[in-house]
């Protein structure tokens, strides 16, 4: 039977992540694997994660099978974290999946489900993960511009002009924030003239939500969601629970569909029928937790102040990366990491460099420049600085 089976290609995240681990250098630096770390280079469990796992065993009394869609609680919380009550939540459909990758590939197989000659658009510059899943389900993809390589910030024009020509139906997938790997964010009034064309060209966001709380801030971060859900008719979430809650290996993701509400129950009872099909019942354990802290105000607070020293140290990472970086190439081309926000940055080296870099000073990113800034600390800042000035003479 497998004899013709063909070779999977190798994801280069993950292909990045063997290397690295493969590498006995002292002193080599991973930038590419995209989890938070903090200045000892450990991925922490929170404190309020912790509290509220043990809160968990002591009161779970099954283990038995929760409906299709997963707990309604953390469906709950979760729409509350992300919405914010912009719209009412008999306008709210939502499942839970095992991370958000899972929820990007159901909303996926939902679209191919409703209308399957629907073009999904999505930036030019996004999650390496974004283009198989979508191509998985069938579905078109086409790009639009994003990045203005030479400012480091926003390309208005191109991206605008590229948008113009989505069709009635049509998908515009969009960052909610913290874009991976730009770091370069939609402003309100980006935001507000998205949902005007949007609006005027018929077509539907698909906003993939996995940093919320890491930019500016939970209700910051959500904004724009939240200005697409108030104003149209129609908007597909993914979120993933991995970076904010630093609940990664649990895999804790929700897909949801906000619709006019006559619509409503058709759309659960769809979403519910995919996870049906593809794992049956998302695991709790994760989302309980989720529901947990956001359910309780004390646990609130501490996972709050958590998040906030998580996305405090990663824009401190960003002026200090920047400042090193201007002193050693006496130039201010890195000045746009500064207001760029997130966990990462497309740094301008080209896969050459990459190359360098990997070979001579055993720093690791994709070959395309994106970087993890949050990979980053006190010590290895100066000596990432040095070595960039260094292949790029």
């Amino acid at each position: 039977m497998f004899e013709t089976l063909p070779k999977p290609k190798m994801d280069g995240i993950i292909a990045l992540m063997q290397a690295f681990a493969a590498d006995p250098r002292m002193g080599k630096i991973d930038l590419g694997v995209g989890v938070y770390r903090d200045e000892a280079g450990r991925t922490p469990v929170l404190q309020a994660v912790k509290a509220a796992e043990r809160r968990c065993v002591e009161t779970q009394e099954s283990k038995s099978y929760l409906a299709l869609a997963g707990d309604q609680a953390f469906l709950d919380v979760m729409e509350t974290l992300l919405l914010g009550g912009a719209v009412p939540s008999a306008r709210v459909a939502a499942v839970g999946t095992p991370g958000g990758t899972a929820a990007v590939r159901q909303i996926c197989e939902l679209i191919r489900s409703a209308r399957p000659d629907a073009v999904v658009w999505v930036s030019a510059q996004t999650w390496p993960n974004h283009a198989p899943l979508i191509a998985a389900t069938g579905l078109k993809m086409q790009p639009y511009r994003y990045l203005d390589h030479e400012s480091g910030g926003l390309d208005h024009l191109g991206l605008f002009a590229d948008l113009e020509q989505v069709a009635a139906g049509d998908v515009v997938l969009l960052h909610g924030c913290c874009h991976n790997p730009t770091g370069v964010d939609l402003s309100a009034q980006d935001w507000a003239e998205i949902a005007a064309l949007l609006e005027r060209r018929g077509a539907v966001p698909f906003v993939d939500m996995a940093y919320q709380g890491f930019g500016e801030g939970l209700d910051a971060d959500a904004g724009g969601l939240r200005h697409l859900a108030a104003r149209l008719p129609e908007v597909l979430v993914a979120a993933s629970c991995s970076k904010n809650f630093g609940l990664y290996r649990e895999r804790v993701g929700l897909a949801m569909a906000v619709v006019p509400e006559a619509m409503q129950p058709n759309l659960a009872a769809a979403l519910a029928g995919l996870n049906r099909q593809f794992f049956a019942f998302p695991p709790d354990h994760g989302g309980r937790v989720v529901s947990t802290i956001l359910g309780d105000a004390e646990l609130r607070r501490l996972w709050q102040d958590e998040l906030e020293t998580m996305r405090a140290r990663v824009a401190q990472n960003r002026q200090a990366l920047a400042q090193a970086l201007r002193a050693e190439t006496g130039s201010d081309r890195f000045d746009c990491i500064t207001t760029q926000r997130g966990m990462f940055s497309l740094l301008p080296v080209s896969p050459d460099q990459v190359a360098r870099l990997r070979a001579e000073h055993g720093i690791y990113m994709l070959g395309d420049g994106r970087a993890n800034l949050a990979g980053l600390n006190d010590f290895s800042i100066p000596v990432c600085a040095q070595a960039i000035a260094q292949v790029m003479r």
